[in-house]
């Protein structure tokens, strides 16, 4: 009984991501999530009082996925700029593979303040690094606001493009994580060149 009843909760997580990822919070009602999950809504009640507490979950679910991939991301001890790098290419993917992710990112945009808000499980690791490049340096760490800007504007860009690409398989060959890479090395590139010239 109770692995069905866990079984139960995690489909409407699911769900709930789901409709929250594809039509936010205001646009995705319970009767919506309580029939994608194909769940009735006595058995949503049961687990849960109300669609906030639903999105709360759903929130605290691509948090705690966001917080994995960036410890994984940390573990490696690359140089300042190479983790950034590193760590929006690899959110990159997370948002591509996982819903929960997506919905986690817009809910925290659609209601500020409600709960943990996606951004700052990553934002300030961002900023750690490139306060490590040291100042006065020269190359491509020497304006660490225009890198740490660049990171949320491709952060940014990227869930909406995996939004836009989610289960559409002719999307495979053009996943968002791998272009996020080719236009850092673009930047990064005509940082260099800007630097020794």
């Amino acid at each position: 009984m109770q692995e069905r009843a866990a079984r139960t909760r995690q489909d409407l997580i699911c769900a709930a991501a789901r409709e929250f990822d594809r039509n936010g919070y205001a646009g995705s009602s319970l009767a919506d999530i309580t029939r994608s999950a194909g769940i009735s809504m006595g058995a949503l009640t049961f687990h849960f009082r109300s669609k906030q507490d639903l999105a709360a979950e759903v929130r605290a679910e691509g948090q705690a996925a966001t917080l994995a991939v960036v410890g994984r991301v940390a573990e490696r001890r690359e140089d300042p700029v190479r983790s950034v790098v590193s760590l929006t290419v690899a959110l990159a993917e997370l948002l591509e593979q996982d819903v929960a992710v997506r919905a986690a990112a817009r809910l925290a945009r659609e209601q500020p303040g409600v709960g943990p808000d996606w951004s700052a499980t990553w934002a300030p690791v961002i900023q750690e690094h490139l306060g490590r490049t040291g100042a006065g340096r020269s190359g491509p760490a020497a304006d660490r606001t225009v890198l740490a800007t660049l990171a949320d504007y491709l952060l940014l860009g990227a869930e909406d493009r995996a939004r836009r690409q989610a289960g559409r398989p002719d999307a495979l060959d053009d996943r968002t994580a791998g272009t996020l890479a080719r236009i850092w090395e673009i930047a990064l590139r005509g940082l260099a060149t800007e630097s020794h010239s």
